[in-house]
């Protein structure tokens, strides 16, 4: 009896302790799972809120560019921008109208060279300059649209009276150059009728040489003489004007005043320009021996001194007896006024002036005299034509350079 009852004693001690054991462990785990629960609340308490702060971040960074944004857009609408883009404006309309004004004065003063009664034009000249310096840019543009105009009306005007009279008496007609010596003739061509100077040369007697100022290359302040100085100094018989060049009085050549930029071989044998017209399109023409040779680009021409002379001159009119003068917009080109030029026939060469004709006229009247190679020489203020010591034309501007007529 008392071994049932201890083991009876036992076993609620024993229940009584397992159920405190449970309840134990129960608690515990309770409270692990809530530690638990809490840290992945705290977790995701932080995530969330380095999240926000991200997003807040995100969304501050948007702003700012926003902002800035909208700064720049602002920013447009600001003095300093305007002025910028008023500024940017008026450069370019000074730099348009300047370069107009150039133009328009280099015109008016190859005007000055065929007349004196130039007052009408220099009035609306100094007014398209008041109106520049008063910033009336379209203004100013439109009266020197109307001078260009104007000065174009009287030039053409002036060679029209200057021009030779053409009738049998003093020109007579015929399509026909002369074989030797100097003749006045009308050359009647696609284009129209026109007066023409013209001298010959048998090539198996002359020489056609080129004499020039300079001694070598000049970039500026270049010396430059008379037609006649040339001709005298190389015991030429016949003589005209060379090359395009810088004249002193225009605007846009200071900083280069007589210089030529085209290749050229002079009596001595110097090449000037050689440097600068490696890749040259400048047509040229050269002589040797008794014949005229062409070059349609100076880059095909090496520097070859056997010869007598090289002169490159613009544009080539006449190649192989066909036109290859294309029309132009430069109204040097387009206006009537004298035309000068240097073709062959064979082995006759030719010298001479178109008057009053442009540069498409000076090429068919070449074609219609039957020439096979022909190129145009400098015109306007600096034609000038000599024979036998006295001019036929000119003397015109002085000039660096000279196509001469010697004697072999």
């Amino acid at each position: 009896m008392a071994f049932v009852h201890r083991l009876s004693t036992l076993r609620q001690h024993s229940i009584s302790f397992s159920r405190h054991l449970i309840k134990t462990i129960h608690w515990k785990v309770i409270a692990s799972f809530c530690l638990f629960l809490i840290l992945v609340i705290t977790t995701l308490l932080y995530i969330y809120q380095s999240y926000s702060t991200e997003k807040a971040k995100q969304q501050k960074t948007s702003n700012q560019l926003q902002q800035v944004q909208k700064e720049f857009l602002a920013l447009k609408n600001v003095d300093q921008y305007k002025r910028n883009e008023t500024l940017q404006a008026t450069i370019s309309a000074i730099e348009k109208t300047y370069k107009h004004a150039v133009s328009v004065y280099e015109n008016l003063l190859d005007l000055k060279t065929q007349t004196t009664n130039t007052d009408d034009f220099d009035k609306l000249f100094a007014q398209s300059l008041s109106l520049l310096s008063q910033r009336n840019y379209a203004s100013a543009e439109s009266d020197l649209a109307t001078l260009s105009d104007k000065i174009s009306a009287e030039q053409q005007k002036i060679a029209a009276a200057s021009a030779p009279s053409v009738n049998t008496s003093n020109a007579p007609s015929s399509n026909n150059p002369p074989s030797s010596g100097y003749n006045r003739q009308t050359v009647t061509a696609d284009t129209g009728t026109f007066a023409v100077d013209i001298i010959a040369a048998d090539l198996n007697s002359t020489r056609v040489i080129v004499d020039t100022a300079s001694d070598s290359d000049c970039s500026n302040n270049c010396p430059a003489f008379p037609l006649a100085t040339y001709a005298s100094r190389s015991g030429a018989y016949a003589a005209i004007n060379g090359t395009f060049f810088c004249p002193p009085e225009y605007p846009s050549c200071a900083g280069k005043t007589n210089s030529f930029d085209t290749l050229l071989m002079n009596k001595n044998k110097v090449y000037f320009n050689s440097a600068n017209n490696v890749y040259s399109t400048v047509p040229l023409v050269y002589f040797t021996g008794n014949s005229m040779g062409v070059r349609a680009h100076s880059s095909d021409w090496g520097r070859d001194t056997s010869v007598d002379s090289v002169i490159a001159m613009q544009p080539l009119l006449v190649l192989n007896k066909q036109i290859v003068y294309g029309d132009s917009s430069d109204s040097k080109f387009t206006n009537k006024g004298t035309r000068n030029f240097i073709a062959n026939k064979g082995n006759t060469v030719f010298i001479g002036t178109i008057y009053n004709a442009n540069m498409t006229d000076s090429a068919h009247v070449m074609q219609s005299l039957g020439m096979e190679n022909a190129l145009n020489l400098d015109e306007g203020g600096s034609t000038a034509l000599w024979l036998n010591g006295s001019y036929i034309n000119g003397p015109g501007r002085n000039i660096p350079n000279a196509v001469l007529f010697v004697r072999k």
